[in-house]
């Protein structure tokens, strides 16, 4: 990454003028960065519902009100462009995916900005532990789980994962570190056999890219917040807009400040 992209106002105007559409796994480190969930204002208390219910999949970072696409965490930032990449879901399916989405936007649309994983994995780094997607320059792998979230209003859906694998010497320091991080998922939700989360192979994300698991490693698991986009499908949403997963809006507040 060059030094311009380590700042967010710069990588957001890049994302502006489709200048980039990657993964933002390793980029703007020491910045928070964020899940989009998008949702006509009819079911955003039922959507807001949803995530106090679920607080692991989807720790609420901000809310931005009906129409406006200017969050208080990135001044000057717009949320219909400044992004990497955009998915539309309509009646409970994907019906596409965007660049932008400037000409779908309307006044009655209500952003919200969830925290995402990436923000912990600086802490992560700087502690010796290992991330593969990052060493390969992917995406993280997510999986859809058996485990079902609560159900809040319209919204309902399984609770989705992201996989990490980890040393086993040095799973106890990721649980330790990550823990810090409850506003951006905090700790695994499980360590080790992805049977007991309903995940067949781990060779076969459900979003993201797969990952080597090396002898000696085991595969850690934190909740994602890609489980809003499974409870769009899940629930039959009319009208969503989201992030494409793991292509994250990036924002300027400090990770840091959301360490316990």
């Amino acid at each position: 990454m060059s030094d311009a992209l380590s700042a967010p106002a710069a990588l957001r105007q890049a994302c502006r003028q489709d200048a980039f559409r990657r993964t933002t796994a390793g980029q703007c480190d020491g910045f928070v960065q964020a899940n989009l969930m998008v949702v006509p204002a009819e079911a955003a208390f039922d959507f807001l519902l949803f995530c106090q219910r679920n607080p692991r999949p989807c720790p609420v970072i901000e809310v931005v009100e009906a129409g406006k696409v200017e969050p208080q965490s990135a001044p000057g930032a717009d949320l219909r462009t400044d992004l990497p990449g955009y998915r539309v879901y309509r009646d409970g399916r994907l019906a596409e995916e965007r660049a932008d989405v400037v000409a779908l936007w309307r006044d009655d649309l209500v952003s919200f900005l969830i925290g995402c994983s990436f923000s912990f994995e600086e802490a992560l780094a700087e502690a010796g532990v290992p991330l593969r997607h990052v060493e390969a320059c992917s995406n993280v792998p997510m999986y859809r789980t058996s485990v079902a979230t609560a159900p809040a209003g319209r919204f309902r859906g399984p609770l989705v994962v992201s996989m990490r694998p980890i040393p086993a010497a040095l799973v106890p320091l990721a649980v330790q570190v990550t823990g810090r991080f409850e506003r951006v998922h905090g700790a695994p939700v499980h360590v080790g056999e992805p049977a007991a989360l309903g995940i067949a192979d781990l060779s076969r994300p459900d979003w993201g890219d797969p990952v080597e698991i090396r002898p000696g490693e085991i595969p850690v698991f934190w909740a994602c917040g890609v489980t809003p986009q499974a409870a769009a499908l899940a629930s039959g949403l009319p009208f969503c807009i989201t992030h494409a997963p793991g292509h994250m809006f990036v924002t300027d507040l400090a990770n840091a400040a959301l360490a316990r």
